[in-house]
């Protein structure tokens, strides 16, 4: 099994999401978000509006978790599993074999901490999710907000899809661009997202295009904005403790990058030019196996 933490890169990449600025980034931040965001590292799913942080959070959690089908003692890959809070809820409540990964040793070493702690079955890896490396396959693969970091989606989905047991699940979430957005607009929106966060925004049409590549089959394709948004109201709220201009001052201008692509964030979603999206998609059964 492979735990190499990512691939060699040409020394002369210099992407927006160059995996080793995104390393460098996850190992010095995850302790400051943790202490200020919790224990889920990503947006929050509002169902009346007035949830708190913490509750808003879990029922992103639990609405991908529904609309997987997850069974119990399910085989779960994490993919991108960040502190590990998705893989700990899964493994709680349906009693699933869970597996996290992500190219962060400090998340690696978060996450398994708070394995211990909860008292679970969890285990969580040093790997890239670009070149995944199991002898088995899982019924569910789970990821949230991981694949916008990644450097070839296409390929993520095709490669990721021959660890997926047939009749099983892939249950994601990620950042989207809108489709059909000029230059200007991309520019002015997109482009400081990509910057600031690291990532390579597609559409929900390309992850669609990808996942049916694959030969999975869309069960649930949602755009979940409106009910996510709020989450960038309370990022904002967060970045304006001083102690993050601190670290920024220090850490330098990606640093600072990333604390205006806050405010970026922000101005997508009220713009209408950034979207929040889910799929589901499953792998279909082979008619020919025996």
């Amino acid at each position: 099994m492979g735990t190499a933490p990512f691939r060699t890169q040409s020394a002369n990449s210099r992407r927006h999401n160059d995996k080793r600025r995104i390393v460098e980034h996850y190992d010095f931040v995850s302790p400051y978000y943790h202490s200020l965001w919790g224990e889920h590292l990503h947006h929050g799913y509002w169902i009346r509006g007035d949830e708190s942080k913490e509750v808003e959070q879990l029922q992103l959690t639990e609405y991908l978790a529904e609309l997987a089908n997850i069974q119990t003692g399910s085989a779960v890959l994490d993919i991108g599993c960040g502190f590990g809070a998705s893989s700990l809820y899964l493994a709680q409540r349906y009693k699933a074999r869970a597996t996290g990964i992500t190219i962060s040793p400090v998340q690696v070493e978060m996450a398994r901490k708070a394995a211990v702690a909860a008292q679970l079955d969890a285990r969580f890896l040093l790997m890239d999710a670009e070149a995944l490396n199991f002898p088995l396959q899982f019924d569910l693969l789970w990821s949230v907000e991981s694949i916008s970091h990644y450097h070839d989606h296409r390929s993520f989905f095709a490669n990721a899809a021959r660890f997926l047991k047939p009749g099983g699940t892939f249950a994601l979430t990620d950042w989207f661009k809108r489709a059909g957005l000029s230059p200007a607009q991309t520019r002015k929106f997109i482009e400081p997202i990509d910057r600031g966060m690291y990532v390579d925004l597609e559409t929900m049409d390309d992850y669609e295009s990808h996942l049916v590549a694959s030969g999975l089959q869309i069960v649930h394709r949602q755009d979940l904005t409106r009910q996510c948004a709020k989450s960038w109201d309370l990022a904002l709220d967060v970045i304006r403790d001083k102690s993050f201009w601190k670290l920024a001052a220090k850490m330098g201008k990606d640093f600072v990058a990333n604390l205006r692509a806050f405010r970026a964030m922000r101005a997508g979603y009220s713009s209408g030019n950034f979207d929040y999206g889910l799929f589901t998609a499953r792998k279909p059964f082979d008619p020919t196996a025996k």
